[in-house]
């Protein structure tokens, strides 16, 4: 589910083969009397009530997660902006060398929200745990012999800003589970084929549009689901805004 556009393909292809499907069953339908043409309309409205049902809430949860990775975005530029301030309590040897390494930090943090390559980003992330340690170990030598509330402003400032990326790794990796997909897509497909066994004749607007439409549907959940992957992107706006105010790029 990474790829929204394969997700558009083979939905539109399943469920265009749904609709063929029912059409060829149509014929079944002959022999039903009256009541059991509308037993009939009853299991088709009620499954495509319940396949609207199930998509409104998984495009509810693909929503929900792309606003928390936004507001994990602003978390992150909140919290490293907020530490930057805080390194000027520290020696200006240390806090020097603190700055330049949180400058890095920044410049990395800014990269995983632009990366789109999944073979870079395992590389990226240890860089990122290189620089967090190093850091940490700036700041940790930078405190030593200093008063108890610098100590707390200064550490307890790096430990949000690295915090921070730890909650924005576990919302990326936050995604619709895959037995919600199943169920969306087996719902879609017989669906469609009940549109097609109830379809009085073939035409363009029971295995074209209908197909198209839902598969539409399924590419919005899908793309808002993929971060890296889809048409709708969270750009680091905080995060590039905090860069130019700190001269990092």
């Amino acid at each position: 589910m990474r790829f929204p556009f394969l997700v558009f393909l083979a939905s539109f292809a399943a469920l265009a083969l749904a609709v063929k499907i029912g059409m060829y069953l149509h014929k079944s339908l002959m022999w039903l009397d009256e009541e059991g043409r509308q037993d009939f309309s009853v299991v088709q409205a009620s499954t495509l009530t319940l396949l609207g049902i199930i998509i409104g809430f998984s495009f509810s949860m693909a929503v929900s997660r792309y606003d928390l990775r936004k507001s994990c975005e602003e978390e992150e530029a909140n919290a490293i902006g907020t530490e930057y301030l805080r390194l000027d309590l520290l020696p200006a040897p240390d806090a020097a060398a603190a700055k330049e390494l949180l400058r890095k930090y920044l410049e990395q943090r800014i990269e995983f929200y632009e990366i789109r390559d999944h073979s870079r980003l395992e590389l990226m992330n240890r860089d990122t745990a290189h620089v967090q340690s190093e850091l940490w170990s700036a700041v940790h030598k930078g405190v030593a012999g200093q008063p108890a509330a610098v100590v707390s402003l200064t550490v307890g400032g790096l430990n949000d800003a690295l915090n921070a990326e730890g909650y924005t790794q576990a919302a990326w990796l936050n995604r619709i589970p895959t037995s919600a997909w199943i169920m969306m897509e087996t719902i879609a497909f017989f669906g469609s084929m009940l549109i097609g066994m109830g379809a009085r004749r073939s035409n363009a607007l029971v295995w074209f549009v209908l197909p198209f439409v839902m598969s539409t549907a399924l590419f919005l959940i899908a793309d808002l689901d993929s971060p890296r992957r889809g048409l709708i992107r969270i750009r680091p706006e905080n995060l590039l805004s905090l860069a130019d105010s700190l001269h990092v790029r």
